[in-house]
């Protein structure tokens, strides 16, 4: 093993991070819907986990209601959503409330109360040169086998685009069914990336052939029911 090697692997030890394609880390949590354990609450399901920095806070109120119009369309694709922060269970009650009658909406997700900020640490959602007494704004997608799937972190002051995490749980769903990519700014119904050549002998046969537009040999595209 390299140096460099050893100093990654002693820092990924030291912060925790979980990384794409690997397991996502297990844990167990009080919640305002009673305690949870993660892995059971994701078997069988793909899960959004994600962080608030504090409840009653604005930009935090607007993804709350945001989630919780978007329920259906998360369940439709079979999508369970787990939020979290830095308060108390009653904390999290009161808030969930006040957001119900604020947006006349129902918010049926449980939400991780973790005062002693053991889920956070797990998540690396600590940023001491943001903050060392809340969670950041972060976004994790476990697929139904518990491996992290994607990641992402959002400046305290900009709130997430509810859509922009459907379309990543329609492209990873339909990559994983397709056994495809999909193209930059790609939506739901879209032409997808057909995987390219593996051999100098695929590309000059032009294996692509009748699939679809090719705008080079490696870059070919097709549609595909969804």
């Amino acid at each position: 093993m390299t140096q460099h090697l050893q100093d990654f692997e002693e820092i990924v030890e030291v912060c925790n991070c979980p990384r794409l394609g690997e397991l996502a880390p297990d844990f167990e949590a009080e919640t305002n819907q009673g305690k949870i354990k993660f892995s059971e609450y994701n078997k069988g399901s793909w899960v959004i986990l994600f962080s608030h920095p504090a409840d009653f806070t604005p930009v935090c109120t607007t993804e709350f209601s945001g989630f919780a119009q978007k329920q259906e369309e998360f369940e439709k694709r079979n999508v369970k959503l787990l939020g979290l922060s830095i308060d108390s269970v009653y904390s999290h009650i009161a808030w969930i409330k006040q957001i119900e009658e604020l947006f006349e909406v129902k918010i049926n997700f449980p939400v991780i109360a973790d005062l002693g900020f053991e889920v956070s640490y797990l998540y690396n959602m600590i940023h001491p040169a943001i903050s060392e007494v809340h969670a950041v704004r972060a976004v994790y997608i476990i697929d139904p086998e518990g491996i992290l799937r994607a990641s992402i972190t959002f400046p305290m002051g900009v709130g997430r685009n509810i859509d922009e995490i459907i379309r990543m749980i329609d492209a990873m769903q339909l990559v994983d069914k397709e056994k495809i990519a999909t193209p930059a700014n790609w939506k739901s119904g879209d032409d997808v990336i057909i995987p390219p050549p593996q051999t100098s002998q695929e590309a000059d046969k032009n294996g692509h052939a009748g699939h679809g537009e090719c705008k080079s040999w490696y870059l070919c595209k097709k549609k595909v029911s969804v």
